[in-house]
């Protein structure tokens, strides 16, 4: 990638709250963003919450991180947290344990 395609690529490390864990909101999250050509990752926390981090075009990324406040249909997102950062070069998507 040259530094030129640098401006446009956008991350954002995002944290949902709600009933988001056994729903299939990880699945989703992972279907959506290989639709959307978005790297990164996603993971149920112990507390209940989603994490999540997307890198890529940054009007996908941004696509991803509204995405998230519905999730999965048998999700119920009662909060998004967003931060976004400069890329580190996330490559592909992948449901972490």
């Amino acid at each position: 990638m040259s530094d030129a395609d640098d401006g446009d690529r956008a991350r954002a490390h995002v944290f949902v709250t709600g009933r988001v864990q056994g729903v299939y909101y990880r699945a989703t999250t992972r279907d959506a963003a290989r639709e959307r050509g978005v790297d990164g990752w996603v993971r149920n926390l112990e507390d209940g919450r989603v994490e999540a981090v997307f890198e890529g075009p940054r009007e996908h990324v941004e696509s991803m991180v509204e995405r998230c406040h519905e999730g999965s249909p048998a999700a119920n997102v009662e909060d998004v947290e967003v931060e976004y950062a400069d890329p580190q070069g996330e490559d592909g998507f992948d449901i972490r344990r």
